[in-house]
């Protein structure tokens, strides 16, 4: 039940992450709230949703993926241009492009930004996997020599961790995070940091399209409650659904559907699913583990944890993405489970114990612990039974990786927009040996499962292009369905709420909302529910 916030969200709201020096709000200046704390605005360090948004405004990318999947040259001028071999892909840049400090945008600043992550990045092995060294051929000419032939780049290059900072701004900071500053080619620059609050003023000598705003002030709010009362009391003007609780998601879309609220709903990018550890007894019996397949009803499941919200899902790459492998994973089949049960050995006065571990600081994952625990109970009750176990996300990401679980539900959210980005980060493997992954990131990803030639199949599927490329993410796709090392559950997708002054908000391609082309209009008339 949603309790009414009274003094709590008053006091919250007078808080300086809202009020900031700023006892009235400037002309304009719109507030946008998310449970998102931001900690470091360094691209090199980014990791996490809140800064890839936050990020998204104040940086650019390369490339940009638009809501219906094409890739737009952004701070480039045309897709990269490739060697003979594939080997060397030569990228043109915009001209006339200012940071914030007034310095210019050239290849260098792009070399210089593009070395800086690969020897600092958080997520520096996305491209120090891929690209073997960068350098400047012009002024405006930027080249990458790649490890190996690499189709989806301009995908990769449209991640904004890779958006251009200022040599200059950055220049002591080379080799070390700068976590309270930004300085880069955005439309909007950075003029208040703290890690619950940043605000964003119009770049005024922005290259591209200006804002339609006067300015962002973009604040953190600690809990699920408190950011909901905020957006209905209309201290907020746009709400993002991370970290927002399924009852409250289900009430703000009540509200759009009758009309006191502005919905928009962003590609979904992220995944909820089953790590089996298959390569140790009792999982690494492929019997067993189609059993558990065929045991999941993703149905009942996402209406009764996410009251349909998260719809289910039966395959690793979401469905809006090239290379999607429709419902190739085993349905719900309760009858064809007892058969493979029996099978391994169970169901006759013997039950299977599986024990599940999921994240006990995330509600949702106890919930869904406990309501497959109630449908297995009521399906297959004489022929297993799921032990569930909370543990902190940290400490059960650290165990993951040891093989300590036998099987944890967690999810994923692609880096960028690729098949590529979902397949190799699960299935990848730098020492196969058979049906076993000895290191890489399928140990890494709980399940230390591989299969004879999948590593193989993973890289060439990184170097075609076109139908050969969709046809060979099809048949990777099958081979895991068949072994089903991971289990998929479901598909989340981003929201965004608005109030109804507001213009409706829109995502892009990456599943972040564009901030610049929010402004104030006027509210839309209401409807009954």
């Amino acid at each position: 039940m949603t309790r009414r916030l009274g003094p709590l969200l008053a006091a919250l709201l007078l808080l300086p992450t809202l009020a900031a020096c700023q006892p009235r709000r400037p002309e304009g200046v719109l507030i946008v709230a998310t449970k998102s704390r931001i900690d470091s605005l360094d691209p090199a360090a980014a990791s996490r949703i809140g800064i890839m948004q936050v990020l998204s405004a104040l940086g650019d990318p390369l490339y940009a993926i638009a809501a219906d999947g094409r890739i737009e040259p952004r701070l480039a001028t045309a897709l990269p241009q490739l060697s003979a071999d594939g080997l060397k892909a030569r990228i043109p840049l915009r001209q006339g492009v200012l940071f914030h400090d007034g310095t210019p945008f050239n290849a260098e600043a792009m070399v210089f930004t593009l070395r800086r992550f690969l020897a600092i990045g958080t997520l520096g092995y996305q491209l120090g996997d891929r690209v073997r060294s960068v350098r400047a051929t012009g002024p405006y000419e930027l080249e990458l020599e790649l490890k190996q032939p690499f189709s989806p780049l301009p995908r990769l290059l449209s991640a904004i961790f890779l958006t251009p900072i200022s040599p200059t701004a950055y220049r002591s900071h080379r080799d070390k995070f700068l976590a309270e500053r930004f300085v880069g080619t955005g439309p909007y620059r950075l003029s208040f940091f703290s890690p619950q609050q940043q605000r964003l003023s119009p770049w005024p000598r922005y290259w591209g399209s200006r804002p339609r705003n006067g300015g962002l002030s973009l604040v953190t709010l600690s809990n699920s409650t408190a950011l909901f009362g905020a957006l209905r009391s209309g201290e907020v003007d746009l709400l993002l659904s991370s970290g927002l609780e399924i009852d409250h998601q289900r009430a703000l879309h009540g509200d759009a559907q009758a009309g006191r609220l502005r919905e928009a709903v962003g590609p979904a990018l992220e995944i909820g699913f089953l790590s089996l550890l298959s390569d140790q007894p009792p999982l690494n019996s492929l019997v067993l583990r189609q059993a558990i397949a065929h045991s999941l009803d993703r149905r009942t499941l996402s209406e009764r944890v996410s009251l349909g919200i998260r719809p289910p899902l039966r395959q690793l790459v979401p469905p809006s993405l090239p290379g999607s492998e429709p419902d190739v994973w085993p349905a719900y089949n309760p009858a064809r489970a007892r058969q493979l049960f029996r099978q391994a050995g169970y169901c006759q006065g013997k039950r299977f114990t599986l024990p599940l571990t999921f994240r006990s600081d995330i509600p949702t994952d106890r919930l869904f612990a406990l309501t497959w625990q109630a449908q297995l109970r009521r399906d297959l009750g004489d022929c297993i039974s799921l032990e569930p176990t909370g543990m902190e996300s940290t400490t059960a990401y650290d165990q993951l990786g040891k093989g300590a679980l036998v099987m944890f539900f967690y999810d994923w959210s692609a880096d960028y927009p690729d098949a590529e980005n979902f397949l190799v980060p699960l299935m990848g493997c730098e020492q196969p040996r058979g049906d076993r992954c000895l290191k890489g990131n399928s140990a890494l990803s709980g399940s230390f499962w591989s299969a004879p030639g999948l590593d193989d199949q993973l890289r060439q599927s990184s170097q075609l292009n076109g139908a050969a490329r969709l046809a060979l993410l099809h048949t990777i796709q099958r081979r895991a369905a068949a072994a089903s090392p991971y289990l998929p559950v479901w598909l989340s997708a981003p929201v965004a709420w608005a109030r109804p002054q507001l213009s409706p908000p829109r995502f892009d391609g990456s599943g972040r909302v564009l901030l610049g082309e929010l402004q104030r209009t006027g509210a839309p008339r209401e409807t009954q529910p």
